[in-house]
């Protein structure tokens, strides 16, 4: 879906400096889907339109890239960008992701690394085991070094979960498969709370 990256660029290199300055401290405020981090304010601020580009899909992924970038253009009243980037979200099909809020009666389409994260940072025991099986096909080596370094499981889970934002589904798949292999009567339990 390189299409939306290409257009969260195109409409940032379409704002005026002060637009653009407007954007960013905009876009430290605007609230996020659950899951997701923000940006670090430091970093954001000295960013020029294509590391922004490059940081909102690393973040967010394209699809949610695209719909927050968006949202931030309609909230400063830019609505022909935002309205072009509707058009190109209603296009593509990014609308629906993994992670999106259910409307109201509908069934809950979040995957379990992301239903359960909470239960998963207190309750995984042997993280050692969970970053061997996760390194090479999800985890970077510098990921896997900074999980490696925290000094306790719980703080090792939530280094991991700050990756998470960037995984796609074959990434939370991985994960899951892990977990079943070193925590498989975890796994069990929470799939049958």
């Amino acid at each position: 879906m390189g299409r939306a990256r290409d257009a969260i660029l195109d409409a940032l290199e379409n704002l005026t400096a002060d637009e653009f300055k407007k954007f960013k401290m905009k876009l430290l405020t605007a609230p996020v889907r659950e899951g997701y981090g923000r940006i670090p304010r430091g970093a954001l601020l000295q960013m020029d339109p294509i590391d922004l580009t490059d940081k909102l899909v690393s973040y967010y992924l394209e699809g949610y890239g695209l719909e927050l970038t968006m949202t931030v253009l309609r909230d400063m009243g830019i609505q022909e960008l935002a309205e072009q980037l509707q058009k190109i979200m209603e296009e593509s099909g990014a609308v629906a992701t993994a992670t999106s809020v259910p409307a109201q009666g509908t069934a809950r389409t979040e995957h379990f690394v992301d239903q359960h994260r909470q239960a998963l940072i207190a309750r995984v025991t042997e993280v050692d085991g969970l970053l061997d099986a996760l390194y090479g096909n999800v985890l970077t080596e510098g990921q896997y070094q900074a999980v490696r370094a925290e000094t306790t499981n719980q703080n090792k889970m939530r280094k991991l979960f700050s990756f998470a934002p960037a995984w796609n589904l074959t990434c939370k798949n991985l994960f899951l498969e892990a977990l079943r292999q070193t925590q498989p009567y975890l796994v069990t339990d929470l799939e049958q709370s």
